[in-house]
């Protein structure tokens, strides 16, 4: 198997690419970094220098991998060094709600576009992004982080609408938006506060609960919303 996992040197990205390399040794995974490039090497791994924001990078790195089984983007952005997410609609800032967009939505869109004709080549091919629960439209009960949210409710709908569109043009792809659960890694460390210890994941049982899911799933799931355990999620 091909597989390509973009912002592989993020918390759950890295995980992984350890999780995979770790089940499935046939593999031949390429990951992306954007800022630092991760020091762990296996002989089955191509690290690949990619910013996710750059349609000409992505379209260049496509060109490279001309057929893929799997493609995983596990990047995104809740916050960074200049704002937090967001508690009160007073505290929008068109910039910051422009760059949640740029970086949590936008780059599956051209991933799907440029990588289309390489997961078409595979008999069995998954397209998987991560999203989060918080994008839900129906289970938001808390309101607040309205960048972060609104950044990953566009993602969603973007998947399900892809995936309409891949059933008559990929129909061997299985497009899943996928929920990891809350995941200690930089991305929640601000936040971790109030959550149970039995709800706070290593990026270790997050990428492995990930990867199940993965497996498990079939080209009848796709377009699904799905949590770590499997659990399909309202939209």
């Amino acid at each position: 198997m091909n597989i390509l996992i973009t912002g592989g040197s993020g918390g759950i990205g890295l995980a992984m690419v350890k999780s995979i390399l770790k089940a499935m040794p046939d593999a031949t995974v390429h990951a992306t970094w954007r800022s630092q490039k991760p020091e762990f090497q296996h002989d089955n791994l191509n690290w690949h220098t990619l910013d996710l924001t750059s349609e000409t990078q992505i379209q260049s790195l496509s060109n490279q991998l001309p057929k893929l089984d799997w493609l995983i983007n596990a990047a995104g952005m809740l916050h960074n060094h200049n704002h937090q997410p967001e508690k009160t609609i007073q505290s929008i800032e068109p910039e910051f709600f422009l760059e949640s967009l740029k970086i949590n939505t936008l780059p599956s869109l051209l991933l799907a576009r440029y990588f289309q004709s390489a997961l078409k080549q595979s008999e069995s091919s998954c397209f998987a992004v991560i999203s989060g629960r918080v994008g839900s439209i129906t289970d938001n009960q808390l309101g607040g982080w309205i960048s972060y949210r609104s950044s990953k409710a566009a993602l969603n709908m973007a998947l399900k609408t892809l995936s309409i569109e891949w059933k008559r043009k990929v129909p061997k792809c299985t497009i899943l938006s996928l929920h990891p659960g809350t995941t200690d890694t930089g991305l929640s460390k601000p936040f971790q506060r109030n959550v149970p210890p039995e709800k706070l994941f290593t990026p270790e049982k997050a990428a492995s609960q990930l990867l199940n899911v993965i497996l498990k799933s079939t080209p009848d799931c796709t377009g699904k919303f799905l949590a770590y355990d499997g659990a399909e999620l309202p939209w």
